[in-house]
């Protein structure tokens, strides 16, 4: 049953039967047969990989499209609005515990197994060993140099804020029906998220070259990488989805009352920006 065109009807919006849901159950099965052959050295495994992320691919911009439909078409309602909410709500929480596990991850690094290895019970196999952070471990002796905080680090931190502040501009422009205003400032905050992300590729390209710093130096390389990593991963999610929004901006999408979809990569940035400062205190700085 639909809800009526001006959606404040008290019905719930019932889709059509849909095969985009099936279509990525088999984009996953192909990852995974891909990855599984991949791992066992079959020629097919990359190309299975590939075949299945391209489908994901199709599947998602099929998807989403069919939302952006149904959406500039009024069939949602509060309640269906309310719905979204709520799982961009728990999509972003499910992210919070993601990198909950890893910080926690350090921080069991760094106040219990290091000293842990360098304490007196700990001294008959490892009696040159001292609690220090960074540290590689006991057992290698991969001389590398940290990375600073004061750098590229400081002014990814800068450029990031930045972004957060650029976008919370664009969101009261389109608040106030400023729809030149709301163009420029989300294509600054787009700007601004491509320059950090082309800034953490230069600084992985300084640490792998000059610094020694690898994914595979010890603890201190492999907890460094998987945090900084996966947030840059995050970054550039939110970037693709941000340019969305400007793409459909362009478009006539969105109005002042009815732009949940701007709301949900809006916080989905503001999510990557707290991360961030997470990241220089717990991991650059300290």
């Amino acid at each position: 049953m639909s809800a009526p065109q001006n959606g404040t009807g008290p019905y719930y919006f019932v889709p059509q039967p849909s095969h985009w849901p099936i279509t990525g159950s088999c984009a996953l099965l192909l990852m995974a047969f891909g990855a599984a052959f991949w791992f066992n050295a079959y020629a097919a495994g990359p190309w299975l990989v590939l075949a299945g992320f391209c489908v994901l691919v199709a599947m998602m911009v099929g998807w989403f499209g069919t939302v952006v439909g149904e959406s500039q078409q009024h069939l949602y309602n509060r309640r269906v609005d309310l719905s979204f909410r709520w799982g961009m709500s728990w999509f972003i929480f499910s992210e919070v515990m993601f990198f909950a596990a890893f910080f926690g991850a350090l921080f069991y690094v760094r106040n219990l197994s290091v000293p842990d290895l360098a304490s007196m019970d700990s001294k008959i196999l490892w009696p040159d060993y001292t609690s220090a952070w960074p540290t590689d471990g006991p057992y290698i002796n991969d001389v590398f140099t940290p990375m600073k905080a004061i750098g590229i680090p400081l002014l990814n931190t800068i450029i990031l804020v930045s972004s957060g502040g650029t976008l919370t501009v664009a969101h009261h422009a389109l608040q106030a029906g400023n729809r030149g205003a709301l163009k420029l400032w989300l294509f600054i905050t787009i700007v601004l998220g491509f320059t950090f992300l082309g800034f953490q590729a230069f600084e992985y390209t300084h640490a792998y070259s000059e610094l020694n710093l690898r994914l595979s130096t010890g603890v201190y390389g492999s907890t460094f990488f998987m945090l900084t990593g996966f947030h840059g991963f995050h970054v550039t999610i939110g970037a693709i989805m941000l340019t969305v929004m400007l793409l459909r901006t362009f478009r006539g999408h969105f109005d002042a009352q009815h732009h949940f979809a701007f709301e949900a990569a809006a916080w989905y940035w503001h999510f990557v920006d707290v991360v961030w400062l997470l990241l220089f205190i717990l991991v650059y700085w300290l």
